[in-house]
């Protein structure tokens, strides 16, 4: 389980650390500014805490945990990933806005399965490709990824949770491509979105549509054409996001700003505690903290993939890249919305939105990348 004799003090990820930390701290400033008139943002800010420290420690104990010893249970970790999705559709399963995407347990409240299902699938299938490296190119290994990706996948889409599908598979595509796959596959999947496109846009004109949800649906279109669905609220969020983020200009307006003209202050915004968390931080930050936060952001991403470049071998390797794709996917989808880039889905900020389930596995993916740095090789491994 631990490898200390294998660990090389010198390559201890510093940098990374300190990375989290500062992501830490201006996270749980922002996010207390951003419930300050909460009537539960005392209870709020006490469970952000506690999930923090946990995860530090969490985060610690995977650093010194040998990762080889995670791969030798790859199973276990997908088996588990699919008995609590599985355990979203029973009484277990609570459901809010249409979505059953949290389990009500006893004594832990509300977890979310699918953020720790990507962090044991990322464990998983740096496994996977590892032992089957030698024939990853054969159409019996690749089919059998796709399919064992595809079932937790459909699982999440069902809850229904289309964002979190969509990282799912852009998650699975950096794994595939740092796997060293041909780009002869990269190019039939690539092909194969054409058809599974034309049959989307087919179905979205159905009065009732077979795949996407039809208040999924509107928030694309609403997206495409805001003129044709003016006065509908569906793009409400974003539109007083971005009035916020606009409102800090370069200094921003201060943390924990009530002042008359807050955008924050005066309860336009919604789940600014959560999935438009980045708007407080445009608001009160201004350009140059938002600047700073993706920088660090940007910075701890690379220091992931700078990790994987070094890793002692290729599960190593996917475990760093899966990792960074993993924080990556989640600030761009978050950000995005935020800012009007992308289409209105519900999508955290690592660090900064409030949610045990998205900081325990954001210290997760991170404590793996650390131990990986610990065992780092300083010469070139012809394995890969």
């Amino acid at each position: 389980m631990f490898a200390f004799n294998r660990y090389k003090l010198k390559n201890f990820n510093l940098a990374l650390l300190l990375c989290v930390i500062a992501l830490c701290i201006l996270g749980y400033m922002v996010l207390g500014s951003a419930v300050i008139n909460d009537a539960d943002g005392a209870d709020t800010m006490k469970k952000q805490l506690i999930g923090m420290i946990g995860g530090g420690i969490l985060m610690v104990f995977l650093t010194l945990t040998d990762y080889h010893f995670w791969l030798k249970l790859h199973w276990v970790l997908y088996g588990g990933s699919l008995l609590i999705l599985g355990l979203l559709f029973t009484p277990l399963g609570y459901t809010t806005k249409g979505a059953t995407r949290w389990l009500n347990l006893p004594a832990l409240g509300r977890l979310q399965p699918s953020e720790f299902v990507k962090a044991a699938v990322i464990v998983f299938f740096a496994w996977f490709f590892q032992k089957y490296r030698d024939r990853i190119n054969k159409p019996a290994v690749v089919f059998s990824a796709l399919g064992l990706f595809l079932l937790p996948a459909v699982m999440i889409f069902m809850e229904p949770d289309l964002s979190t599908t969509l990282t799912f598979v852009l998650l699975f595509l950096v794994l595939l491509y740092m796997s060293q796959i041909s780009y002869k596959w990269l190019g039939g999947m690539a092909a194969c979105t054409v058809p599974v496109a034309g049959f989307l846009i087919w179905d979205s004109m159905q009065e009732n549509p077979l795949i996407l949800k039809r208040y999924m649906l509107n928030r694309l279109f609403s997206f495409l054409n805001p003129d044709d669905f003016s006065g509908s609220g569906l793009t409400a969020q974003q539109d007083r996001a971005i009035m916020a983020i606009s409102s800090g200009r370069l200094s921003g307006k201060g943390l924990f700003n009530a002042s008359f003209d807050s955008v924050k202050a005066g309860n336009f915004l919604s789940e600014e505690n959560c999935d438009f968390v980045f708007a407080v931080v445009g608001e009160e930050l201004g350009f140059w903290g938002s600047a700073a936060i993706l920088a660090l952001f940007a910075l701890t991403v690379f220091l992931c993939f700078r990790t994987a470049s070094k890793a002692p071998d290729l599960a190593g390797r996917l475990i760093c890249a899966g990792s960074g794709a993993f924080l990556g996917l989640q600030v761009f989808f978050n950000i995005g919305v935020t800012s009007g880039v992308l289409p209105n889905t519900g999508v955290v900020l690592p660090f900064f939105s409030h949610g045990i389930s998205s900081l325990l596995s954001a210290f997760m993916c991170l404590g793996l990348v650390m131990n990986v740095a610990l065992q780092r090789r300083d010469t070139e491994n012809p394995e890969w």
